[in-house]
């Protein structure tokens, strides 16, 4: 019989071996570019890439003054009692963002010394880019979509979205954290939490107001008629509550300057729309003809949506009636096979050598480590009973996809789109091109294409046409997708019912 020290030595060498053949092959390395479920790990490696290069954005690259002076001005006014939003402005012109933005800016004014600690404020927004994209890397793990490798060049790749976030402290990124924020927290069924947020976020800012349709079609299909009321009354009281301040002194300049629809843009700022001339841009028929197309499109796509937020909300349901019986028997199982090491244990001869408590402990915490991140199943013995895994969130495909389209129709028919509007729809952009049919090599080029568009400074009459082309020809494939498996959808409950 072999010395115990040699038994010892050669289990801790297969246990290595076992570990280095699993996780440390060129398949693995792979399915980490290329595997959608091994996102959660991934995310975790674009996590920690990012918040390096965002400080290195910080220390390396000069700040640019656009807005910030001007935010700071205008919560001063705030702060020295000033009420009416009429008579709240900066170097660029009057207040026009909602209370929200106010509070939350009248915050960083005293943390950042009165606005004068620019690089202070620059690492703040570094996190709050870091919270955002944890945010929407969470959403996109549980669709199990879009492969790791899409988010990667989607991410590393775009130098407009780290300027925005890093170089110009814009109050866009906030507003989008909240919407993001409030999508999870729906995803998770947590409404009233997620309402409050979402009202916060077009308390920051009124473009939030472009994933309306979408959230009202989510609450009736999800919750009902009564309970979609309640969640609207929500949504409204937060409007009141933080507007209070200003709707109970000056109500009219309040709405008229927050919420104003028929704000006028600069053309020189324009992303969108340069290849028009100024006399065009802002003439008001125009601007019509954009709230026409609008409706029109969002009558368009109301029925596939409605669809799939109701399929979403069924699978949901579904989930709710079996997951208490899956995780009972998941917990049946789980005590089988303890009784069953147990006896094992006990018939284990007295003479055969183990590994010290010290080994098998790391040996499990490293094998058990890995397969909860990278979403497997722990390996069990060819006669022993699996576990019952069924990943109910994949469900969140049903949801997020028209979402993401409704924002997008918004962002198409915007009157004009300045370069921070970027993060309106920028993180959506991979899902929506990954759900298309087109070839994998155009959906990639339309996704560079659009970050070449938002790269040009100032905007061109090449690069607004090309934007504008991108992004029709991004519609009609997700559109025509979304159509067509609703139809089938259709069919083949038609013929289950016959």
């Amino acid at each position: 019989m072999a010395p115990p020290k040699v038994k010892q030595q050669k289990l801790l060498k297969s246990s290595e071996d076992k570990i280095f053949s699993k996780y440390f092959t060129i398949d693995f390395v792979k399915s980490l570019i290329f595997d959608p479920i091994r996102l959660p790990l991934v995310s975790i490696l674009i996590m920690l890439a990012e918040l390096a290069l965002n400080i290195f954005i910080v220390i390396r690259i000069k700040y640019t003054e656009i807005d910030w002076n001007a935010y700071m001005q205008e919560c001063e006014g705030f702060l020295n009692g000033t009420t009416d939003y009429s008579q709240l402005k900066g170097d660029t012109g009057p207040l026009v963002y909602p209370a929200g933005f106010i509070y939350i800016y009248s915050i960083l004014y005293f943390i950042t010394s009165r606005g004068k600690n620019i690089l202070l404020a620059q690492y703040i927004f570094v996190l709050i880019y870091l919270i955002q994209l944890y945010l929407v890397l969470r959403l996109y793990s549980k669709t199990r979509k879009i492969p790791p490798y899409v988010i990667v060049l989607s991410v590393f790749t775009s130098y407009r979205i780290h300027s925005i976030y890093s170089l110009r402290l814009f109050n866009d990124p906030v507003a989008i954290i909240l919407l993001y924020a409030s999508l999870n927290l729906f995803m998770d069924r947590r409404w009233t939490l997620g309402s409050i947020l979402f009202s916060l976020g077009v308390g920051v800012k009124m473009n939030i107001l472009l994933f309306a349709p979408a959230m009202l079609m989510l609450y009736l299909t999800s919750l009902g008629y009564m309970k979609t009321l309640i969640q609207l009354i929500i949504c409204g009281m937060v409007q009141l509550i933080i507007g209070a301040p200003f709707l109970l002194t000056y109500p009219y300049a309040y709405i008229k300057g927050s919420f104003d629809l028929g704000r006028v843009f600069e053309h020189k700022w324009t992303v969108n729309y340069r290849f028009l001339g100024i006399e065009i841009f802002e003439d008001f028929r125009f601007h019509l003809t954009l709230l026409i197309l609008h409706l029109f499109l969002l009558a368009y796509v109301a029925k596939p949506c409605y669809i799939f937020f109701k399929n979403y909300a069924r699978l949901r349901s579904l989930q709710a009636q079996f997951q208490p019986q899956i995780e009972a028997e998941n917990r049946e199982i789980e005590n089988n096979l303890k009784k069953k090491m147990k006896r094992a244990k006990t018939k284990q001869s007295e003479t055969e050598s183990e590994l010290t408590d010290e080994q098998k402990h790391f040996i499990e915490s490293f094998e058990k480590g890995l397969k909860s991140r990278f979403g497997e199943a722990e390996t069990k013995e060819e006669d022993e009973p699996k576990k019952i895994e069924i990943h109910f969130d994949q469900a969140v495909q049903l949801a997020i996809l028209p979402i993401f389209l409704i924002n997008f129709i918004g962002v198409i028919c915007s009157r004009s789109l300045h370069y921070q509007f970027y993060v309106w729809y920028f993180h959506s952009l991979p899902y929506l091109s990954w759900f298309t049919d087109f070839p994998k090599s155009f959906k990639i080029l339309i996704l560079f294409l659009i970050e070449f568009c938002w790269n040009q400074y100032p905007s061109t009459i090449f690069s607004s046409l090309l934007l504008h082309a991108c992004h029709l020809i991004l519609l009609v494939g997700v559109v025509k997708k979304m159509r067509r498996e609703t139809r089938l959808a259709n069919e083949a409950t038609s013929q289950k019912t016959e």
